[in-house]
């Protein structure tokens, strides 16, 4: 009797459909898996300092016409993520200053290079692009709405009144002139929104401490003496406002040993030591520090420390062996990473270390390396000495007269506030 065999190759019907199944759930857990993954922060990549979400109609718009970062409200500027001091000039003509020497009437002659006879204006048209990510524009309407109600306060030297002057002159075309005042001081001055119940000051306070040179300036440096532990006397002015921008940097660098004074200046000259620059600066900058840490309630004051701005006295610097200081510069130096005679390393570290401490958040406007490639934008010979035009011969003798210190506004300085209203 035969054994009965099923027929040879064949699956039965019910385990086909077994091995179906668990292929199917298979299956579904792997898409599963994927949907998971995909969705999680591991696989999430973004352009640097840019949020961005877009609609279908926004997709349909990136095929003809590419997006500008730098113009397009829905990015959304990140400082944590963009780096600034990494970048290049770029060169955008289309893109004009929001402001001249000739519309804004709060500039003084000392920077307003074309109504003092500068005939190019190249220098007014480069724009600074970070690598990676991209700075927005100044938008004044949405920094007077920022400051609504607040006082900005810039606190420093000359370069940090034109700071000043030139945030002053970003904003003011759009308030009526019936809701804006200007209240100059040799100290003190005061620019008022009275729209936005918004302050725009400066108080000028060169050292940031006391010294024997601060309203009546002393020239010769070797006659000048800091009181490097005392700061009171500014600071009572500082006390109250809302957002503070302070710098230090260039009365520091006379090339001499600087006279440092413990005590009071009733003793005459009598009691100071003769320090060098870094030691009298960080010397100086605790004290600035000190009175911050134990004075201002981040809570409600923001504070700001732009970094020093380089001067350009050696054409050697960026290879114009023939070149006299800034003098005739019409573009930007191109070596990336150039660092020039006029900004010391030093005191950046100074800086730095002080400020790494601070128990009171500063955040540092680092505009040192971007400001050096910046040779064609000082206000060199079409500036004022001593509240005096430069004459004809002065012009013609640019190795003693030409200001490589400065900057024509508009100019540079109007990017160094473009960094500020991205952190506001």
């Amino acid at each position: 009797m035969e054994t009965m065999k099923g027929p040879r190759g064949k699956i039965p019907l019910s385990i086909i459909a077994i091995i179906f199944c668990t292929l199917a759930f298979m299956a579904l857990l792997y898409t599963e898996r994927l949907s998971f993954l995909s969705s999680s922060s591991i696989f999430k990549f973004r352009p640097c300092a840019t949020r961005y979400k877009m609609s279908k109609t926004d997709n349909k718009r990136l095929v003809s016409k590419p997006l500008d970062y730098a113009a397009d409200d829905r990015f959304e500027f990140d400082p944590e993520e963009c780096d600034i001091v990494h970048g290049k000039w770029v060169f955008n003509r289309s893109i004009k200053p929001l402001y001249s020497d000739r519309t804004c009437p709060y500039l003084d002659r000392q920077v307003s290079c074309v109504k003092n006879g500068r005939n190019d204006s190249d220098y007014r048209h480069w724009q600074w692009r970070p690598d990676g990510c991209m700075l927005p524009r100044f938008n004044p309407e949405i920094a007077l709405k920022k400051l609504q109600g607040k006082r900005l306060m810039f606190v420093g030297d000359s370069l940090q009144r034109g700071q000043w002057q030139s945030f002053v002159c970003l904003v003011e075309s759009i308030i009526p002139k019936k809701h804006k005042s200007m209240k100059r001081g040799r100290v003190y001055s005061v620019f008022k929104a009275k729209e936005y119940n918004t302050t725009i000051e400066f108080y000028w306070a060169p050292f940031l401490i006391e010294s024997n040179s601060d309203e009546h300036i002393i020239g010769d440096p070797k006659k000048r003496i800091l009181k490097v532990d005392s700061i009171a006397k500014h600071a009572k002015h500082w006390v109250g406002v809302d957002i503070l921008v302070f710098n230090t940097y260039v009365w520091w660098m006379s090339g001499l040993k600087l006279k440092s004074l413990w005590g009071s200046f009733a003793n005459g000259e009598e009691g100071f030591e003769e320090l060098d620059t870094s030691v009298s600066y960080r010397i100086g900058l605790k004290t600035w520090a000190n009175w911050v840490d134990s004075t201002i309630n981040p809570n409600s004051t923001r504070v700001f420390f732009t970094t020093m701005s380089p001067t350009h006295q050696r054409s050697e610097d960026w290879g114009n062996k023939d070149g006299i200081k800034c003098f005739n510069e019409t573009i930007p130096i191109r070596n990336k990473w150039h660092w020039g005679s006029g900004s010391d390393k030093r005191m950046m570290n100074v800086v730095s270390s002080v400020v790494g401490r601070m128990k009171v958040p500063v955040t540092l406007i680092n505009i040192t390396q971007l400001s050096e490639y910046r040779i064609d934008a000082h206000s060199s010979i079409y500036t004022e000495l001593q509240g005096e035009l430069l004459t004809d011969e002065q012009k013609a003798d640019p190795l003693h007269y030409a200001d490589c210190i400065h900057w024509c506004l508009p100019g540079v300085p109007d990017t160094w506030n473009q960094i500020l209203f991205a952190h506001l």
